[in-house]
């Protein structure tokens, strides 16, 4: 009896000291939610929906393109409000790429500005953060001159 209680004692130490193997995050499914998010997050821009808009932004957003980058979500979101005052959008976007780290923690979309007219004009780089499981948001946003491809592409 002695020597079960022992070893069962002793079993338990061992399976305390070895790490716990955690699953791997399925990249594949996070990166379509990235883009499913960089979609819904471009959308509200087209249907003219500051409120909507606003649900996507983290707290400790930083987004550059002025004179200083607007830091924090209200800041964000008085900066964005002219963008929507108007009846059609100034700029539409949607992703053509989505990198997300190997622990899913963080994501960066990619992909191109559109004036109304649709001519490309800019590229946007976003970092997302998933704030809880399923739940991204925006924490930096900047954008980009096109390359010499995408100035030339029809």
């Amino acid at each position: 009896m002695r020597y079960s209680v022992l070893g069962g004692l002793f079993a338990a130490l061992v399976a305390a000291a070895v790490p716990r193997v955690s699953a791997e995050p399925d990249i594949g499914a996070l990166r379509l939610q990235v883009d499913a998010a960089e979609r819904a997050f471009a959308q509200s821009m087209a249907d003219r929906d500051h409120a909507a808009f606003c649900t996507w932004l983290s707290e400790h957003a930083i987004f550059y393109g002025g004179a200083a980058p607007l830091t924090g979500k209200a800041a964000v979101a008085a900066g964005w409000k002219a963008f929507f005052d108007t009846a059609q959008a100034p700029f539409s976007w949607s992703p053509d790429r989505i990198d997300v780290l190997h622990d899913g923690s963080l994501a960066h979309s990619s992909g191109l500005v559109r004036n109304p007219a649709g001519k490309a004009v800019g590229r946007f780089n976003s970092v997302w953060r998933q704030e809880a499981p399923g739940t991204w948001r925006v924490v930096i946003d900047k954008g980009s001159p096109l390359t010499e491809a995408e100035r030339s592409a029809p």
